[in-house]
């Protein structure tokens, strides 16, 4: 990826990483050149500046009355990510309290994207229950594999099991996490259905994928009593 592109998703903004791109570039430069260079005016400058030194990411030596500014090393990246993960860590026990106390039964969550599926597996990798499915045709592995992959290590760290039910001319790869069975008679689709815990979880697979997230212990459990029901229909897939 480039450089610009990864600073923008840690949450720098545009003349900050203009400016921190140019000091990574130089040894040393003032004020002025910096803004020539990055192309912005003085005082976007000096304020991205002022932003990169309070994150540590650059730092100043003053020569009489001229200070000339240099980056603290790509390397401190890592470090102010691993402060920013530090700082989120303590407020956790905190929110999560919050989070409990004001939950409100049966809410539905809407995700869209690439990036809104990866929280629904990450939901389900996070809430450690074993997870029921159906109706998958592989779009997860096909989609995005490499984070399928660290879906199946998130499952097995958490000890998670899945049953899936797919179609029988569909062929799996079988794991360690994952037990498959297979109706016959069923039609191609492009919604997947999982139930965790106290959670159902519909994901379709559209150019742009959407899924919502039912947060509903009543509505989990009658899927659950259909998804059982199917289960002891199904036929285990040959080894």
């Amino acid at each position: 990826m480039e450089p610009s592109k990864v600073l923008e998703k840690l949450g720098f903004s545009p003349n900050e990483i203009k400016v921190y791109l140019v000091l990574n570039e130089h040894s040393s430069l003032k004020a002025g050149k910096i803004s020539k260079l990055a192309k912005i005016d003085r005082s976007s400058c000096y304020n991205s500046l002022k932003i990169l030194l309070e994150k540590g990411l650059a730092s100043y030596v003053s020569i009489g009355k001229v200070k000339w500014f240099q980056t603290t090393g790509p390397k401190r990246l890592l470090d102010f990510i691993k402060e920013q993960e530090e700082d989120v860590r303590s407020i956790l026990p905190k929110l999560q309290e919050m989070h409990i106390t004001n939950k409100i039964e049966g809410q539905v969550r809407l995700f869209k994207g690439i990036k809104g599926i990866k929280s629904i597996f990450l939901d389900i990798a996070r809430t450690g229950k074993d997870n029921f499915a159906f109706g998958s045709e592989g779009q997860f592995s096909e989609r995005m594999p490499e984070f399928a992959m660290q879906f199946d290590r998130l499952k097995k760290e958490n000890r998670i099991h899945t049953k899936l039910i797919i179609r029988k001319d569909r062929k799996e790869l079988d794991n360690k996490t994952t037990e498959y069975r297979y109706l016959p008679n069923l039609n191609e689709s492009p919604a997947v259905t999982n139930i965790y815990g106290d959670k159902i979880a519909i994901i379709i697979w559209t150019d742009e994928p959407e899924g919502i997230i039912i947060e509903n212990s009543a509505a989990a459990k009658a899927y659950k009593s259909y998804f059982d029901v199917m289960w002891k229909s199904a036929k285990p897939m040959n080894k």
